[in-house]
């Protein structure tokens, strides 16, 4: 049990990187001698300390010997050199005895080198403590390494007979609740892309930008435009405005002399006229994307569907009726059809938010 205290102490320590570290993992570190923790240590930033580095860096602070203490880490230390050099050599020069770890490292430059390397210089090593809370913290870095494609979640709204829109020769009116709404731009925070299909930027010009909620500078998720044959407007937000690169997936190539600077393409093979999602989600991956936002519209969301690329789903349905004649419609049974489930569902003012995962 008292394991278990100190391993929980260091998960709760990774939560401090929170957003700063991606594409990096959320990991805390707690050194232990005697049953008490002499020092804490967690990944704070892109191309600062790891946690057992801080965690070594704090003991020094402190004055505190780190020789014969119990290393506490949620995941596998690095054994190679990348923005800081590999934590399990930091591990080493600390003196530790033993290093307990949450769970393995599956990112190819790892796996099992940071075990192999304590174990070699005859510090004990043990694995599988709490991992599937050390899993749950830091699930979309390990389905990246795992899969190399980012784990995808839809996120849709309809009014109470599952239409998706009005008028559909006018710009779509918003129809969730401020609170839904609040809920839609927590979504982007915690992804690192959000992708639409071109009809959607034609019609209703987005800017595809976390807004309303506290939110960090460095928090800003890539925009994504599926546009096979380059109908995006030159002057619309996502082409104009620099707040968050954009990127647009093209068939072919085009003129880019007109594109501002954060505006990136890329070109991909048609298959009946449209761009094989699946290989969108490996060149979204290859630019280390783990978490992708799919925000419409309709035609996007079946396409990732109908793959059984979409891993969770977040389905907003209002309390009000659209009054139109298209036959834009989206239903629980298409979440269900492509094998996610209900997991929850929660009322925010007067709308119901419906949770889905796949199995």
């Amino acid at each position: 049990m008292q394991d278990e205290f100190f391993m929980r102490r260091a998960i709760e320590l990774a939560e401090k990187g929170r957003f700063a570290v991606r594409p990096n993992p959320l990991v805390g570190c707690v050194l232990v001698r005697d049953g008490e923790i002499i020092a804490e240590g967690w990944h704070d930033h892109l191309g600062g300390l790891h946690a057992e580095q801080m965690a070594i860096a704090d003991a020094e602070a402190r004055g505190v010997e780190t020789q014969g203490s119990i290393a506490y880490v949620t995941l596998e230390p690095c054994n190679h050199f990348g923005r800081t050099p590999p934590c399990s050599e930091a591990l080493m020069w600390a003196g530790v005895k033993k290093v307990i770890i949450g769970i393995a490292d599956p990112n190819p430059t790892v796996r099992g080198g940071g075990v192999d390397a304590l174990s070699k210089e005859g510090i004990e090593v043990e694995i599988g403590l709490l991992e599937e809370e050390c899993y749950a913290q830091m699930s979309a870095f390990m389905h990246w390494c795992e899969h190399r494609t980012p784990h995808v979640l839809l996120k849709a709204a309809t009014d109470n007979n599952g239409r998706i829109d009005g008028d559909p020769g006018k710009p779509a009116v918003r129809f969730s609740t401020k609170k839904a709404l609040e809920m839609v731009h927590e979504i982007r925070r915690d992804s690192m892309a959000i992708i639409v299909g071109v009809n959607t930027v034609i019609r209703d010009d987005p800017k595809l930008t976390v807004r309303g909620i506290k939110s960090s500078a460095d928090i800003i998720p890539k925009r994504v435009v599926i546009d096979p044959n380059n109908r995006i407007p030159i002057d619309c937000q996502l082409m104009t405005t620099p707040d968050a690169e954009t990127y647009l997936i093209n068939a072919k190539k085009y003129d880019t002399t007109k594109d501002k600077a954060h505006v990136n393409r890329i070109v991909l093979p048609t298959e009946n006229g449209n761009i094989d999602v699946k290989k969108i989600l490996h060149c979204l991956g290859d630019l280390e994307v783990q978490t992708l936002l799919v925000e419409g519209g309709l035609e996007t969301w079946k396409r990732f569907l109908e793959q059984k690329l979409v891993d969770s789903a977040h389905l907003c349905i209002s309390n009000i009726e659209l009054d139109a004649q298209n036959e834009d419609y989206f239903y629980k049974s298409h979440l269900e059809e492509a094998g996610l489930v209900l997991k929850e569902e929660i009322t925010l003012g007067n709308d119901i938010i419906t949770k889905w995962e796949r199995n």
